[in-house]
């Protein structure tokens, strides 16, 4: 992601949060949580020009109603304080994809949410000599024959970083880095899934997060800012004292097979992965910088889900 497409996401979820607090405050008390992460939104959100603040604040403002009529929690009249928080990197890093927490101080209830800029990623993990990415992303390590296969190729990205080179003047990555080390990625995680059953459904708690949310998303070109449920375990969409909520949401069943693993049709740096229940992801490996380095970054899209994760289109006003 470039630093223009970092700071946008980062103003948005500035906006979002404040446009949370100004909209709560008119039911109930509602605070903000400061923090580095808060100030860092804040200043991205200042230094955007006054045209796009006002984009960001008609697509923040289109979601809030939707969001209420899913959580009624957030409404209900209470004596306690509900809080708003911004979380820092370092809590997505271990596992909690949300970026907007909102919860009660008094009672045992919290929802997140997942804010994205004109983009779907779901994560950007990485491929590297000595990064175990079976222990990371599903808790089985991975094997011998893993590490024996990629170590030429992470060798050979070594070599070329002391040279100086760019990975443009590399005579054939396609040939020499990407399919053989995408072969290896998915031949690990076929060998895993064989040995334990749990691998589909770890997988994607890895590259959702390990808590339920709601992603909300801003698609400027069409005006719309589209909520998507994520209800893997039932946390959200809970009833309050008083109300239901006015929108139900399904509770999504993970998967507990993989259909199909393999290389996008015509593609030599995509893998696509197929499991039950209508999950479907894929991974697009690619250089983060201009100069070789022995690393190698994943874009994951989602491209099926369960139909029970249910996609919400707000229209702007």
């Amino acid at each position: 992601m470039s630093n223009q497409s970092n700071n946008q996401g980062r103003a948005y979820e500035y906006i979002c949060l404040i446009t949370l607090r100004n909209e709560i405050s008119k039911y109930r008390s509602v605070e903000i949580e400061y923090s580095t992460a808060f100030n860092a939104c804040a200043t991205a959100y200042e230094n955007i020009d006054f045209e796009f603040q006002e984009i960001l604040k008609e697509s923040a403002k289109s979601a809030v109603e939707t969001i209420f009529d899913m959580e009624p929690m957030i409404l209900e009249p209470s004596e306690d304080i509900l809080s708003l928080k911004l979380q820092t990197d370092n809590e997505g890093k271990s596992g909690d994809v949300r970026d907007i927490v909102i919860s009660r101080k008094d009672v045992k209830w919290e929802i997140g949410l997942s804010i994205k800029h004109n983009h779907f990623a779901v994560k950007h993990s990485r491929l590297g000599k000595s990064l175990d990415f079976g222990a990371k992303w599903f808790d089985v390590p991975c094997s011998q024959d893993y590490w024996n296969t990629i170590k030429p190729i992470f060798d050979y990205l070594s070599e070329q970083k002391s040279l100086g080179k760019k990975w443009s003047e590399l005579p054939s990555k396609d040939l020499q880095v990407y399919i053989p080390l995408l072969q290896a990625f998915m031949d690990e995680i076929k060998k895993s899934n064989n040995n334990d059953s749990n691998v589909p459904s770890k997988m994607v708690e890895y590259l959702l997060g390990e808590f339920d949310f709601y992603k909300v998303i801003s698609i400027d070109s069409k005006r719309i800012t589209q909520i998507q449920t994520y209800n893997l375990h039932g946390k959200l969409n809970q009833p309050s004292r008083k109300n239901k909520p006015k929108i139900q949401i399904p509770v999504a069943s993970l998967p507990t097979r993989i259909v199909n693993f393999d290389f996008k049709p015509n593609s030599t740096n995509t893998v696509e992965l197929y499991m039950d229940s209508g999950w479907q992801f894929s991974f697009r490996i690619h250089n983060a910088s201009t100069k070789v380095e022995p690393s190698l970054k994943f874009d994951i899209q989602i491209v099926g889900m369960p139909a029970t994760i249910i996609s919400i289109n707000c229209s702007w006003k």
